[in-house]
């Protein structure tokens, strides 16, 4: 098996480490990622400018842009062969419910899965890389599972709480939950006196009832949810015929 691993985090991040070790005693390997911290980038891709591709010590090959733009030059111009999987991870913090269209994780799986190719995004659910270990353990797990009931090419997004391998007694399948609206920008002034604004934090659960991702995790198990890329709002269709009319 062949795997093309990447995140929004870095190529020099600690879940993109221990993940790609995991993964290298399964498969062949590549890790194609950001030269710097992306989060938040969703699915852009770098269109002004040029971007480099560089190869670390280790191996590892690091692009000045976006988790999408790294995906999407690996399948289209860097990798000699298809993968069979592309993952992403390990996030540092969650990505459930709204946040799914701002990650750059889930972004990254996403331009895999629209190559067709089937496409894992994995997160911890807290920051600070407690238990990362038992997080890779749980990734190569998902990616061992025999998931050839699922329509190919899939797109899964995995959360993991940070906790021990041991503890993590349940990988259950769930849905999408919702968010609260953002909480208010954070304003300041630069060493000019000009005002700045920090992005707020994210809201609360909104929708965390049973069978979605916040629920999952609350109760220490690991969330997989499926994911799909139609936007279309298939019940507004009727409505705005008639309203076009």
């Amino acid at each position: 098996m062949k795997i093309l691993i990447s995140n929004d985090d870095g190529y020099l991040a600690p879940g993109i480490n221990a993940l790609a070790d995991q993964l290298s005693s399964i498969a062949d390997i590549v890790v194609v990622a950001p030269d710097s911290n992306r989060s938040g980038s969703s699915n852009s891709l770098t269109l002004d400018r040029p971007l480099r591709v560089m190869k670390s010590d280790k191996g590892y090959y690091s692009i000045n842009g976006t988790p999408s733009d790294c995906v999407h030059i690996a399948l289209t111009g860097m990798l000699g062969q298809r993968p069979d999987l592309v993952v992403s991870g390990i996030n540092q913090g969650q990505n459930m419910g709204d946040d799914t269209l701002y990650s750059g994780t889930v972004a990254a799986a996403t331009e895999g899965f629209l190559f067709g190719i089937p496409a894992i995004a994995f997160s911890q659910v807290e920051h600070g890389w407690a238990e990362l270990d038992s997080a890779a353990r749980i990734a190569k797990d998902i990616v061992l599972r025999k998931l050839d009931a699922l329509h190919k090419p899939f797109l899964l997004n995995v959360n993991i709480p940070n906790r021990p391998y041991s503890a993590l007694t349940k990988i259950a399948a769930t849905r999408l939950g919702k968010r609260h609206e953002s909480e208010p920008v954070i304003r300041a002034q630069d060493p000019h006196g000009n005002e700045i604004f920090w992005i707020g934090p994210a809201g609360k659960a909104k929708e965390a009832s049973e069978g979605t991702d916040f629920h999952a995790t609350e109760q220490g198990w690991v969330s997989v949810t499926p994911l799909q890329i139609d936007l279309t709002h298939g019940a507004q269709l009727d409505r705005l015929r008639q309203a076009l009319e």
